[in-house]
């Protein structure tokens, strides 16, 4: 099953349901997202839109212009899976994934429905003045597919007055969105370092330089950087997730290096540059005090995404008539995950929503072994970048 055929006397919904299952059985990592991307290439096509393939590699943008000149909007959709294992099996969910370690854990499979049957929904739309592209972006979980798309092009190809993204929120109702103006995900960047000490005889520490020693120092004072040089009303992260140093086998040998690594989360530029400077400062500082080198390294990597108020403006409005007034939620916390959508909104004006994704089951958050996106939040995706087409390009 290929899942873009729509089976004679199936309804629409239940189209999507069956084509959001099938690819949540295939999952692609980033770059990788060849049928899924030949599968989008199809639907569209069967849509009758104008569709670019090979974007940022295996991105696809499918366009619905309607008269000359009008406003120009672009709706993104995120395709890739993650590389990790499902924990579900097949008798409790019939349709996990069937490549090893690989599973659609944080709902792209849904985002691409949902986005497809909307494309679906106004591809013979009568009443619509301008274009609207639709925008199926590879490598979002880190691997840069935003960037990669920009970088070849995107905003000369299809240039657009504004862009909008939207992700599944367990927690809220499948009914229900939350579109909120300003911050709405955090920056995203990697650091890295090597304290290069002298490794010597365990049982003999004074004839070396100690760079495990440097480390548990280091790793025990970077948490002050959040607590004593960010501005308290400035949330910010500093994560270690990584270290690596010495042998198992060697447990007599003080080895002569020792990697960490990790991660930064901030909402603004003058956050996420103290951040980058302080980790460089405390590792500076540790090394000296042991006299050993240090190397450090601030990878940048997603900036944050931050929500234009006349844009949010219209995507509220947009749920409301999709869902009603009583759905949607006008004040929600931002998170500290990060969103390579940034890319497209640090361009032109943005909005990102959130749509509800129900309870979450077993605990099962986002990039959790146990998740699933909710397929009865299909009607309520649809409906919402339904609407939000027919009020951005509304004919006079």
């Amino acid at each position: 099953m290929t899942g873009a055929e729509n089976h004679a006397g199936e309804d629409e919904i239940a189209f999507l349901t069956r084509l959001r299952r099938d690819l949540h059985a295939h999952p692609e990592l980033g770059f990788e997202e060849e049928r899924t991307s030949a599968l989008v290439r199809r639907i569209l096509n069967e849509a009758g839109l104008a569709v670019h393939a090979g974007l940022g590699g295996t991105g696809v943008v499918g366009t619905l212009s309607r008269g000359a000149g009008g406003r120009r909007i672009a709706l993104r959709a995120d395709m890739d899976a993650l590389a990790m294992g499902e924990a579900a099996t097949a008798d409790e969910r019939p349709y996990r994934s069937t490549i090893e370690g690989r599973m659609h854990a944080c709902g792209h499979d849904g985002h691409t429905v949902m986005l497809l049957g909307a494309a679906r929904a106004l591809a013979n739309h009568p009443d619509l003045a301008g274009t609207v592209h639709f925008v199926f972006q590879p490598a979002e979980e880190g691997r840069g597919g935003a960037k990669a798309m920009i970088e070849d092009g995107f905003f000369d190809r299809f240039p657009v007055d504004a862009v909008y993204g939207l992700h599944n929120m367990p927690g809220l109702a499948t009914d229900q969105i939350a579109a909120v103006e300003g911050p709405q995900l955090a920056s995203s960047d990697r650091w890295t370092l090597t304290f290069r000490g002298k490794g010597t005889h365990g049982a003999k520490p004074h004839f070396g330089r100690d760079a495990v020693t440097a480390a548990g120092h280091f790793l025990s004072a970077v948490q002050s950087i959040v607590a004593r040089r960010v501005d308290p009303l400035q949330p910010a992260v500093v994560s270690a997730c990584a270290l690596s140093a010495g042998d198992f086998d060697a447990l007599n040998v003080i080895p002569d290096e020792v990697r960490i690594g990790g991660t930064t989360r901030a909402y603004t530029p003058e956050t996420r540059d103290l951040l980058e400077e302080e980790i460089g400062v405390f590792a500076r500082g540790v090394a000296s005090m042991f006299g050993i080198e240090v190397d450090y390294r601030y990878i940048r990597q997603i900036p944050p995404v931050m929500n234009d108020p006349e844009t949010t403006r219209r995507a509220r409005r947009a749920a409301e008539l999709a869902l009603g007034a009583g759905r949607i939620v006008n004040t929600f916390a931002p998170s500290t995950a990060g969103d390579d959508f940034a890319h497209f909104s640090a361009v032109v004006p943005g909005a990102y929503v959130w749509l509800g994704n129900g309870p979450a089951e077993n605990d099962a958050l986002h990039h959790n072994s146990r998740y699933d996106f909710n397929d009865a939040a299909i009607a309520s995706g649809v409906a919402f970048w339904t609407r939000l087409v027919e009020i951005e390009l509304a004919a006079d």
